[in-house]
Formats: C-alpha cells, structure tokens, sequence
C-alpha cells in the first residue's frame, strides 16, 4: 500500500516534466531549484502570493534564507521571460490541438491594481479588475484557443508614456534604457508578428474596442494577411455594401502639392455602423454573409455576391 501511494501517476509524471522544463528554460542551474520553489509557491493554499508570504509556507524554519532565494530570482536573474513562455508553448500547444485546431488569436490586456506608486508602469489608468480607471499596472497578451482551451504566448507590461517621460523614475525601477513608449496596439501588433515568425499556428483574431477603433492596427492585420473580427467604438461610421468615398480631387495648378484625402459630400457619406447593421437586417443579410465592414475613409463596405471581391480578412465585428 505505501509503495504505491508514494509512486507518482502519470498526472504527476507529466506536471514533474512541465516544472523541468520551466526550470531549464530559466537557464543556468542555479536558477532551476528557486524557480521550482517559487511554481511551488504559487499553486500552494494562501490569498497573498508574493514573495514574502510564499517564503513563509515554504520553508518556515529558514524563512529568510527561502526569501532571499526567491526574491533573488524574481527580482535579479536574468532569465528570459520570452524563452519561458515559448517553453510553455512548445509543452502545451500540442496537447491542446489534440482536442482540435487552433481557432482564434486572442489580443486582450489586464490590470493590475496597485496601492504604491513605485511598480513599474503603475499609473492611474483603466483596470479591468475594479472596472474602472485607478492605481494599477496593465499588461498586453496575445493568447491562442482552441474551442476548447486558450493559451497565453506573450505577455508584456504596458509603460505608460509618463513612465518614458521621466528617465530617472525608470532606471530606479531598472527598466531597460531602451525601452521606449508603445501603445497597447503597437504591443500587440509586435506580439503577433513575432507569433507569426515563430510559425504558431495562426487562427482569427480577436480584440475589443481598445484595439478595433485604431485604423493602423486594422489596417496592419491586413497587411500581415490575418483575418480579424474586432470590436468598434458605437460613434464609428463606415460605407455601405458598394459605396466608396469620393477619389481625392485633381491637382489644381500652382496649388502646390495634390489631395491625398477621399471626399464625401451631403450626398454621398458614409453612414452609422448602427445604421449598417439595421439595414442589413432589413435584407436579411446573415452574419455568415459579411465578409467586410469597411470604416469612413478607408474602403468600401462588401458584401459576399457574385463577385465575392473582398477578401475574408478584412472582416470586422460591428
């Protein structure tokens, strides 16, 4: 009876392979002990998962040696956090494409409420935790899903520009000298290219308004040749199946430099995406159907006909 109750089965077989490679991924083997220390920590009971309290439960006779070990990995070694992440990907990906393919890339951000204003990139900004705007930290992620379960690839901390305004606040807080300002978008677009370099299988992607209001993150999805159904902001406008905005009007001679901007005029503008979607549903044009909502001053709206002009990846959610 107790030589089989102390022999690991095969949940435990498989969860001791997944910490090793955690622990290989932090790279030198000085790290790999506090590193499986510091997974233990967290999945042990307690509310409080910081270093401190995580010390306590661990090692309760050596408390300050434990503490020293963990703050030190967390705070000092130079482990790559990336590297750990594509550890996690290589590891669990394939397990959750046995239950089916890949279907959707998920942009979304989380915030982090905070008390103190020393955490890098703390700031009053919008926290979805408390749903609304107060002290906290934000972080970008770019996850994959299956029907089934999803999977953060990357993740990064949002530095609000105040933080890349003031130089000597980031090198007390040791943020790199070459970090600069991003907007969440520019953070995700960077996330999906590099998924797209590391060849992860590629599925529809999908963000809230945050994302979907910004012409140049729509825009560059396109580019990248994504299919995408984004979330839009309820003042936007776009065009009607087979309307366009006006070309930009002719050079006038010694005007200087030609008109780049598409016209519109009180007979022909783009109208509310409200207003689209009503219309639509007048037709009885199904969801299924739309292959494009295209936005005011960019494309033409289309609609999926006998011509079937648009391409799928233009597609976005209203």
């Amino acid at each position: 009876m107790g030589s089989r109750l102390s022999s690991p089965g095969p949940q435990q077989r498989r969860f001791a392979a997944y910490i090793e490679g955690l622990a290989n991924a932090a790279g030198h083997a000085d790290r790999h002990t506090p590193l499986k220390n510091y997974c233990k920590g967290l999945l042990l009971p307690g509310e409080r998962k910081s270093v401190e309290p995580m010390a306590a439960r661990l090692a309760p006779n050596d408390c300050r040696r434990m503490h020293q070990s963990l703050h030190h990995l967390v705070a000092d070694a130079p482990w790559n956090d990336e590297e750990m992440l594509a550890e996690v990907r290589r590891y669990v990906l394939p397990t959750m494409q046995k239950q089916g393919p890949v279907v959707a890339w998920i942009v979304d951000d989380t915030g982090f409420p905070k008390q103190g204003k020393h955490s890098v990139g703390v700031a009053r900004q919008y926290c979805g935790q408390l749903g609304k705007s107060d002290n906290c930290q934000a972080a970008v992620s770019l996850s994959v899903s299956t029907w089934a379960s999803s999977l953060p690839i990357a993740w990064r901390l949002y530095l609000p520009e105040v933080w890349c305004q003031d130089a000597e606040r980031c090198r007390q807080a040791g943020v790199p000298e070459e970090v600069g300002f991003q907007t969440k978008p520019e953070i995700a677009l960077g996330q999906i290219r590099q998924a797209m370099e590391l060849q992860v299988p590629v599925g529809v992607v999908l963000a809230d308004a945050g994302y979907g209001k910004g012409t140049q993150f729509r825009t560059a999805l396109t580019q990248l040749g994504l299919q995408y159904a984004v979330g839009i902001e309820s003042n936007a406008t776009v065009w009607e199946p087979g309307e366009q905005p006006l070309p930009a009007p002719a050079r006038k001679p010694g005007r200087g430099a030609p008109p780049k901007h598409l016209q519109r005029n009180a007979d022909h503008r783009a109208i509310s995406g409200r207003m689209a979607l009503d219309r639509m549903a007048e037709e009885r044009i199904g969801a299924h159907e739309i292959l494009a909502i295209h936005f005011a001053g960019e494309d033409a709206a289309e609609v999926s006909g006998e011509d079937h002009q648009t391409p799928l990846d233009h597609r976005t959610r209203l």
